[in-house]
């Protein structure tokens, strides 16, 4: 059965780790997802750019400066110089040794451990040539269905979609669009991404009706808690939607603060 990013089909609303456990773990590192799962994350978000050998790796930033210990962009770098590298102890020195991992050993990692991979493209000299390296992967992976492509670039998105068929996209949305179901449909996109403050009742129920799925990105507990001094605090609306099915994945630094969400809205499967 294919790994579904629909909360209804699922069974449970999806905890998303953002770079996997990054709160306590070096992001983007199989340390990161292994501490999310045991957190109670179902799906990871990783990043993914190329060395200049055309790997695709696991990498948030362009440069590889700061989260490991080396210097440069990752496009002037092979494969061989980034294994080199520690992308651990500029985190905590308890991390030392921990690598940058490739495309290939996330996703293999995510289908032993039976996890949902949210795959952002940050690639931006070689988008097209990335999009296709990891659909390629996906296949030889046997992990395409486990897996959404996702990119602030809607129209790479598009691209994407056309070239290869099949492989689900989501679109990064940091504005509250007056068309919102239009904007996934122009680039035929599957889900959305929606920033905590600019979530909407209606526009979420407008995407279910049309069969997009969604995920909502949640601050960390110290950025909330302004809020909750100052007597705003959205966590009780936020539960209250999980609850009435209107969220499919809720995302965050902090795994085990966001699953603690999805089981108070008695939606964790």
């Amino acid at each position: 059965m294919a790994f579904s990013f629909f909360a209804r089909e699922a069974g449970r609303v999806h905890v998303c780790g953002h770079r996997g456990y990054s709160l306590h773990y070096p992001e983007n590192t199989l340390p990161a997802f292994e501490a999310a799962k045991a957190a109670g994350a179902t799906t990871v978000e990783i990043d993914v750019v190329l060395t200049t050998d055309g790997e695709p790796i696991v990498l948030h930033d362009l440069t590889v400066d700061r989260t490991t210990n080396g210097h440069g962009f990752a496009a002037d770098l092979s494969l061989e110089q980034i294994r080199r590298l520690d992308a651990g102890v500029r985190f905590h020195r308890a991390f030392a040794g921990t690598k940058i991992p490739t495309l290939a050993e996330a996703l293999e990692w995510a289908k032993a451990d039976n996890m949902g991979v949210v795959l952002e493209i940050k690639e931006v000299e070689r988008p097209d040539i990335a999009v296709d390296h990891v659909a390629a992967l996906l296949r030889a992976t046997d992990t395409v269905d486990r897996v959404i492509v996702i990119s602030f670039d809607h129209v790479m998105l598009k691209r994407a979609v056309e070239r290869h068929p099949g492989l689900r996209t989501e679109a990064i949305t940091h504005a509250r669009h007056a068309d919102l179901v239009g904007v996934l449909k122009a680039c035929s996109a599957n889900s959305v991404s929606i920033e905590l403050d600019m979530f909407r009742t209606d526009d979420a129920k407008a995407l279910h009706e049309a069969g997009f799925s969604t995920r909502v990105h949640v601050p960390r507990p110290d950025v909330l808690a302004p809020y909750w001094r100052g007597g705003r605090d959205p966590l009780p609306k936020l539960v209250q939607w999980i609850a009435d099915g209107l969220i499919d994945t809720i995302s965050g630094d902090d795994v085990p603060f966001i699953a603690m969400l999805v089981k108070r809205a008695g939606r964790a499967g």
